[in-house]
């Protein structure tokens, strides 16, 4: 029903920037909520960041002041502007879209995933 496609993971120096875009596909009218999520090896999925159609947003504590999460709801596609970025971002990056509307339909949908993008940060 809903396929997410992240884009714009690689290797990169600390303290360089990358920009990963998540774009949704299928028959939505809108997502209410979009966000990033992230796993290192050996750690629990946690929460990089998420922006509501409003546009209000919440970060990790980590991120704080070098990421900016921003999406355009008519496109359906949400980005995440990483900075200053450091090794311990180093993870697979999961793009989030919760509270589907479908076109044309009464059905919700919920929690979809992408299927993850690598980000690497080392010299």
């Amino acid at each position: 029903q809903v396929q997410l496609v992240e884009s714009g993971g690689g290797l990169v120096q600390p303290g360089g920037s990358l920009r990963l875009t998540c774009a949704a596909s299928g028959s939505i009218f809108s997502i209410y909520a979009m966000g990033w999520y992230r796993q290192a090896p050996g750690k629990q999925r946690e929460l990089v960041a998420a922006i509501t159609s409003g546009g209000s947003t919440n970060y990790a504590d980590s991120v704080k002041g070098r990421f900016t999460i921003s999406r355009d709801n008519a496109k359906n596609t949400v980005y995440l502007q990483m900075n200053s970025l450091k090794p311990e971002d180093t993870a697979v990056y999961y793009c989030n879209a919760d509270r589907v509307v479908f076109r044309y339909s009464a059905e919700r949908g919920y929690d979809y995933w992408g299927q993850g993008t690598q980000v690497t940060v080392s010299s």
